[in-house]
């Protein structure tokens, strides 16, 4: 196994450690949980940056990465759901696990096509991802209500509306064959 694809399943295997830190009856368990999610993200990156710095892309870690992010992501906004109870947090992490979603299966579709490659990731995609983890990481570390909590779903509401955004870009790049094939 190539070590980019180590990562990825690193990654998922920090998955569970996070909501079991994240529920600890521990001191500091915020802290940890969010640590371990910051070490998981850092890894979304190194895994990324190693598979094309060593040319040790393979087909299943291209199928097997956005699948640990999105994993981490959806689970890590359920606990955050979870914890603030609120549809000030709800909304939010429903419309990115729904993009995700929405996405994921677009790209499966126009890969059925023969054309994955025009939605491919996108430069605000990237910046949706990297604003999306930098949220969730404040959050996860925070009790709902403080001031840095506050930081955190500002910074989630900046990840939506990149999330938005970059779902219509994606939407309009496979508009043709959507159109098409209704």
């Amino acid at each position: 196994m190539k070590l980019p694809n180590i990562l990825t399943a690193l990654r998922i295997a920090f998955i569970p450690l996070i909501v079991a830190v994240f529920y600890l009856p521990i001191e500091n368990n915020l802290y940890i949980a969010s640590g371990i999610f910051a070490l998981a993200a850092w890894t979304d990156w190194l895994d990324g940056f190693l598979a094309r710095r060593l040319n040790q892309s393979t087909p299943f870690g291209a199928f097997l990465d956005p699948v640990a992010d999105k994993l981490m992501v959806s689970v890590a906004l359920g606990l955050l759901i979870d914890a603030h109870a609120s549809v000030w947090m709800t909304l939010p992490a429903l419309i990115i696990i729904g993009r995700e979603i929405v996405i994921s299966a677009l790209r499966e579709w126009m890969a059925e096509l023969g054309k994955r490659g025009s939605i491919a990731v996108s430069m605000i995609g990237k910046a949706k991802t990297s604003l999306q983890m930098l949220s969730i990481f404040v959050l996860l570390s925070q009790e709902p209500g403080t001031d840095i909590a506050l930081v955190g779903m500002v910074l989630l509401y900046g990840a939506v509306i990149l999330t938005i955004w970059s779902m219509v870009q994606y939407l309009k790049a496979a508009w043709p064959d959507l159109k098409s094939g209704m």
